[in-house]
């Protein structure tokens, strides 16, 4: 297989706005066409778009509307990790030669209809996401004896983070104390224990090795990969105190890139609610099970920004089919060194986690310069 490297990215704020999801994936196409040396419209293969949204069609418009008249042009729906599963399959077209260049452009209006997943009866009539994460805190809470001050210290790290995004739906920090005084959803997740839908839109330009040099001089390179889908059934969770595709995905991704956990310098994980980054932590082999809350509080009390530097969905919001893209494009910046006041110092490898519905799936990208 070619190798395959990201050579540029666009992002859109992550608001609440009145526009469409066209308009959306179009304001962060135009940065990639107004920052990308020597690239034209021509010069694009496969356009893929990552959305829940129930538009028809929504590559080859998006396509017609950036003036793009691409050999591939299709849509990639998976939820939570729609965008992330989006760049894989862009992957995949350049790696085994039928397009040189990818353009993957992910959008969501914060009232998709990929916020609740239907089809799953066994959650009864406890379909919302937080009812699956707070079973997630009940189980970790039992086993490891994780707090409410544990799971808080989440929030605040991450809120702490995307102060310096100024692409993040939230403008502000909270401390300690207002997270755990903010209202309670369920009995052990509270409002700001959780990311909020909004509006966004993130986009990235792939190449092949032979063609990147053509636009960038500093690429940056998809090493690794890992893919697990369990089902689509929540009740499929064997123990509630992790996350199967998690673990399963992420060996994937480190066996292909040749690299464990200790060779990370920065991650981007999917913390849908506070509880998930500490399981995360563990399932992804940075800390034994069970020792994710204390990370997590050394992490804030030292100020250290390897985990989330763009403020993860909780500081930044959580536009679904544009989350893996933006968490993506969050490690080729920090990789390339123009991560700016979210820079991580001597960075060089990079993780990226993304999952959906309960981590029935996940996807585990491994980034390097």
């Amino acid at each position: 297989m070619r190798r395959v490297g990201i050579a540029s990215s666009g992002l859109a704020e992550f608001s609440k706005s009145d526009s469409t999801i066209e308009s959306l994936m179009l304001s962060s196409v135009k940065p990639i066409f107004d920052g990308t040396s020597n690239l034209s419209q021509d010069d694009i293969d496969a356009v893929l778009t990552s959305t829940n949204s129930d538009s028809k069609y929504l590559s080859n418009v998006v396509s017609e509307l950036s003036g793009i008249s691409p050999k591939v042009s299709h849509s990639v729906e998976s939820l939570c990790n729609s965008g992330t599963n989006g760049i894989v399959s862009a992957y995949s077209y350049i790696a085994s030669g039928l397009a040189d260049v990818a353009l993957v452009i992910g959008a969501e209006k914060s009232n998709s209809p990929g916020l609740v997943l239907e089809w799953d009866v066994s959650r009864g009539q406890y379909k919302h996401p937080i009812y699956w994460a707070s079973m997630f805190a009940s189980a970790h809470m039992r086993k490891f004896g994780t707090t409410m001050e544990d799971i808080a210290y989440v929030s605040a790290q991450n809120h702490n983070n995307a102060a310096d995004n100024p692409f993040a739906y939230f403008k502000k920090m909270f401390s300690l104390d207002e997270i755990m005084q903010s209202k309670h959803l369920t009995d052990n997740l509270r409002l700001l224990d959780c990311s909020m839908p909004c509006d966004g839109a993130a986009s990235i330009l792939l190449a092949s090795e032979d063609i990147i040099k053509k636009f960038t001089d500093n690429p940056i390179w998809i090493s690794g990969i890992g893919q697990q889908s369990l089902s689509a059934g929540f009740t499929k969770n064997e123990d509630l105190a992790c996350m199967k595709s998690n673990i399963q995905s992420s060996h994937q991704a480190y066996d292909m890139a040749k690299k464990t956990p200790d060779d990370i310098d920065v991650a981007e994980l999917h913390d849908a609610f506070s509880i998930c980054e500490i399981i995360e932590l563990e399932d992804l082999g940075f800390v034994k099970p069970g020792l994710g809350s204390s990370y997590v509080r050394n992490l804030y009390e030292t100020n250290d920004k390897k985990i989330n530097p763009r403020g993860g969905l909780i500081g930044c919001g959580h536009p679904l089919g544009a989350t893996g893209i933006a968490q993506t494009i969050e490690i080729f910046q920090q990789l390339q060194g123009t991560a700016k006041k979210r820079q991580i110092d001597g960075a060089k490898t990079g993780l990226v986690h993304n999952m959906s519905a309960a981590a029935t799936s996940s996807t585990v990208l491994i980034l390097e310069s």
